[in-house]
């Protein structure tokens, strides 16, 4: 509780004060992905569904929201919300195929299913191909403030961030978060006490994909670019090792494994291909000195130093 009620303001200053010092567009990347990880993070951490295909939904909402904030002239705020509702209604599609097989199977079912919206954008005319959507124009949001000036873009951003954050923490500390947890640690025990387990996990399915989406919208007028990139599988993997090294199964966990993934690539892009190796080195490490993750492991020392000694020892 201490820590919630100094950490959390901390943090928020932090993170006001943070573009006068790192360059704002490095910061906004990450903001992205970190909601991009926390959305997923719902699924694998208090689900239990592990999704190859997390992409889809962040890539193809890019591709929806740069779409019609360049050639609809819309404006960003409907370009975002339009790419958030395309990546809903696709994740209720996916999410209904693939929440009847669990374990390996999901995995792969989801998998296949990106690469299906991955060669659909590699095809389709107003995706451009290799070329992807260019130029989007950021726009005045509301009609009255002006996003392309990065410092305005940044606070926008991470409003909608605190936004995303805040529903992921309502949602897995409300009584449907509860059922989710159940439905994760005992699904047979779940389904015997009357909870229909399929329609939970259709429902978290869909919320994470529509979160998903809502940060690739962003990211779109972020680069003021939407590409295969971010639809390809790469995109999906990334977003695993963020959550797994932050910390599965907590709020702030997936947000510091992507700022972490984010800062290697960036920090250390002169390097070349030696990036991958390197985050791949950082993983190993990660995973195996630290098994809940960064968050994931202060938590649980944090709780165990509030605990102190167990009692009736002597």
């Amino acid at each position: 509780m201490r820590l919630q009620k100094f950490g959390i303001p901390i943090l928020l200053a932090l993170a006001l004060a943070a573009p006068f010092v790192v360059y704002p567009v490095f910061l906004m990347k990450a903001l992205c992905f970190a909601l991009f990880a926390s959305a997923f993070n719902l699924l694998l951490g208090y689900v239990g569904l592990l999704s190859f295909g997390h992409a889809a939904y962040f890539g193809f909402a890019a591709y929806v929201c740069g779409h019609a904030a360049k050639v609809w002239g819309l404006t960003p705020e409907l370009a975002i919300i339009l790419g958030t509702i395309t990546a809903t209604g696709l994740g209720l599609v996916f999410g209904w195929l693939a929440i009847r097989r669990s374990g390996i199977y999901f995995a792969m079912i989801t998998l296949a299913l990106s690469q299906m919206v991955y060669f659909f954008c590699v095809q389709a005319p107003f995706t451009h191909g290799e070329d992807g959507i260019q130029a989007v124009p950021r726009g005045h949001l509301f009609g009255l403030i002006n996003l392309t000036d990065n410092l305005t873009m940044y606070y926008f951003v991470l409003a909608v961030f605190i936004l995303g954050l805040l529903i992921i923490r309502r949602t897995v500390t409300s009584p449907f978060g509860q059922v989710l947890k159940a439905i994760r640690e005992n699904e047979p025990r779940a389904t015997s006490l009357g909870y229909q387990a399929h329609r939970y996990k259709l429902l978290a399915f869909v919320l994470s994909a529509a979160l998903s989406g809502l940060a690739g919208s962003l990211e779109a007028l972020v680069f003021q670019l939407a590409s295969l990139t971010d639809v390809h599988w790469h995109a999906s993997g990334e977003v695993v090792l963020m959550t797994l090294l932050g910390g599965v199964g907590t709020i702030f966990g997936p947000a510091v494994g992507a700022f972490m993934v984010v800062a290697i690539q960036n920090y250390l892009a002169q390097v070349g291909s030696w990036v991958t190796i390197i985050q791949g080195a950082i993983f190993v490490v990660c995973v195996l000195t630290f098994r809940r993750g960064i968050v994931g492991e202060i938590m649980e020392f944090w709780r165990r130093r509030n605990a102190g000694p167990p009692t009736g020892s002597h």
